[in-house]
């Protein structure tokens, strides 16, 4: 049977009084990320069809849905669904989330 006790051991109104300023910037810095992209000039690299954009606003979409375990859902969306081994990628770095288009982190072949 699920634990269905707290795993905070915060009230609710603590956890609100402790961290909503922290988040409440946090949101306030997505919302001009996302007025920049919507601000920037539009080029030939489609970036509205951008494979990044489209989980970014997917996991956005999970923040109001009052569904359990958002920080999971969310981190599923970004994330490799695959299971087998990857070759060692061309480049450095990654670029934050899994493109379904090319089955791959980062949309190049």
């Amino acid at each position: 049977m699920p634990d269905t006790q707290p795993s905070c051991p915060l009230t609710q109104q603590e956890t609100i009084d402790l961290y909503f300023m922290e988040h409440r910037a946090k949101l306030l810095d997505i919302a001009a990320f996302l007025d920049r992209v919507d601000r920037s000039n539009p080029d030939n690299s489609k970036g509205a069809d951008d494979f990044r954009m489209k989980a970014f606003r997917a996991a956005v979409a999970h923040l109001t849905d009052n569904a359990p375990d958002r920080a999971r859902r969310i981190q599923e969306i970004f994330s490799d669904p695959t299971t087998d081994p990857i070759p060692a990628a061309p480049m450095k770095g990654a670029l934050g989330a899994w493109d379904p288009a090319t089955g791959q982190q980062g949309g190049k072949p």
